[in-house]
């Protein structure tokens, strides 16, 4: 066990254990397999999309790209998450330093919060499609695109790098046992000792007026969109467009319902166990690496149409 002191009074934990589901005690190697099943098909229909997506020059368009990017987020965010996992469950892979700790935490919550940013990207390219079906080779240009997307890098960091450095300089003198699968910021927090009131104020600041300005600028975005599209006198040209919007809204419905129903419950049920919380942490982090690629397989002709292909025995 590491500590570090600095007098008799001032101690730190500087590495801990991960225990994930603490309370199946020894059935907890049960979930293993479950878990490793999950992230082998998550791995395996995100990485068939995005193949599919560079494979075929025809979908070399910003909107296709956008996806494969955004499915390219959730395979690293299921390869953060999972593999600490697992180790989670055994007593003997499990512990972690403080710094792979809260590297840990910022890879999390930077490939969270850089998705969310991917969407708004992908709302402003479907925007200018529909609304601006003429200008639009012009004004998405892959320059512009690269210049987004390093906004969207820029804005992640910001956000999350603050509540990373707070936590940096906690001390964390409860316990070692982190009672979770993964260096989350409050399953963190329960170990420290003193005050805190600033993390959490921040922590939860940040969350709240993020969600909100993206909400704000997903529903005008979209709702722009819509009454563009409702407006094009082709039937067949309307109905491709409201499609896509759909795609894109389910996996917005997805990826922020998943993250604002575990942010609510974890701190309305207190009373609820760890492993309902740990749970409800693994729902917000894994379902949209699982859903998403789902989604734009299924709903995206184009896609769904080299998917096809790809399957197809040779005649």
């Amino acid at each position: 066990m590491l500590v570090w002191s600095n007098g008799s009074s001032n101690t730190s934990y500087t590495s801990f254990f991960l225990v994930g589901f603490p309370g199946l005690r020894e059935s907890r190697a049960f979930l293993v397999l479950p878990f490793l099943s999950l992230y082998l098909v998550i791995i395996s229909a995100n990485t068939l999309v995005i193949h599919t997506v560079v494979a075929q020059r025809s979908l070399h368009q910003p909107m296709y790209l956008l996806i494969a990017l955004l499915l390219a987020v959730n395979l690293c965010a299921a390869s953060t998450v999972v593999p600490a996992m697992l180790l989670s469950f055994s007593p003997h892979f499990n512990r972690i330093s403080l710094p792979r700790c809260l590297v840990q935490m910022f890879c999390i919550y930077f490939l969270i919060v850089f998705d969310c940013n991917i969407l708004l990207v992908m709302a402003l390219d479907r925007y200018v499609a529909i609304c601006y079906p003429l200008r639009y080779s012009e004004i998405v240009t892959g320059q512009l695109l690269a210049g987004l997307l390093g906004l969207a890098a820029a804005r992640s960091t910001c956000i999350v790098a603050p509540v990373v450095f707070l936590a940096s300089w906690v001390r964390f003198c409860r316990s070692d046992v982190i009672h979770h699968f993964a260096c989350e910021h409050m399953a963190l927090m329960k170990l420290s000792c003193g005050d805190i009131s600033l993390n959490k104020t921040v922590g939860l600041t940040v969350r709240i007026f993020n969600r909100v300005l993206d909400m704000l600028l997903l529903g005008a975005s979209y709702s722009r969109i819509i009454h563009a599209a409702f407006r094009i006198s082709s039937g067949g040209a309307r109905s491709k467009a409201l499609n896509t919007c759909g795609s894109h809204l389910l996996v917005i419905f997805t990826v922020y319902s998943s993250t604002m129903s575990s942010s609510i419950v974890y701190r309305v049920a207190r009373t609820a166990s760890q492993d309902v919380h740990n749970l409800l942490s693994a729902f917000y982090l894994l379902l949209p690496c699982l859903v998403n690629p789902i989604i734009y397989g299924a709903r995206t002709k184009e896609i769904r149409q080299h998917l096809a292909t790809l399957f197809q025995k040779p005649q």
